[in-house]
């Protein structure tokens, strides 16, 4: 494995843990030549690979890189951190994989990431939205912001005088 900072190919693994149920392999590593470490991940491949069935009815490949670019798109200058996006990818994957054997709508994805990106920024869920569900108008999209915005936040004090 190269390391990411220094390029060299020499390196130890330090500690490996399996993650996402079995199927991920989460290795930190020590470079031996610039002393820093790195973590790596190792995913098993698919025997058979989920289809995605589009909008207009074509079928691709199920691709997480896809569902990773979305999801880093509608989270830029957002305070989402890169393992809460791997955690989002993860949590989807698994609810695909456990509910749909060969094929899956792309709504499907899309709503499953919604629900999950909901609960960690709701401005990046407002984006995402935005892209997924394609409003038609200004009055959709801010028919969506005012349901986003009726759930009640997490509440982390008490309120010291009532109205």
């Amino acid at each position: 494995m190269r390391c990411p900072f220094c390029r060299k190919d020499k390196d130890r693994v330090v500690d490996s843990r399996s993650s996402d149920a079995g199927r991920t392999i989460r290795r930190r590593r020590l470079c031996l030549v610039c002393k820093r470490r790195f973590t790596t991940y190792e995913r098993t491949v698919e025997g058979h690979k989920l289809l995605v069935i589009k909008k207009d009815k074509t079928r691709v490949p199920y691709d997480r890189e896809k569902i990773l670019a979305g999801l880093e798109k509608a989270c830029t200058k957002r305070p989402v951190s890169a393992e809460q996006i791997q955690q989002i990818a993860d949590k989807t994957e698994e609810a695909l994989f456990r509910h749909y054997d060969k094929e899956v709508p792309s709504a499907a994805i899309g709503d499953l990431l919604m629900k999950h990106l909901r609960a960690v920024d709701k401005i990046a869920y407002i984006r995402f939205a935005s892209v997924c569900r394609d409003f038609k108008s200004a009055a959709e999209l801010l028919e969506e912001v005012a349901r986003t915005l009726q759930q009640a936040e997490p509440v982390d004090q008490l309120k010291l005088f009532e109205d």
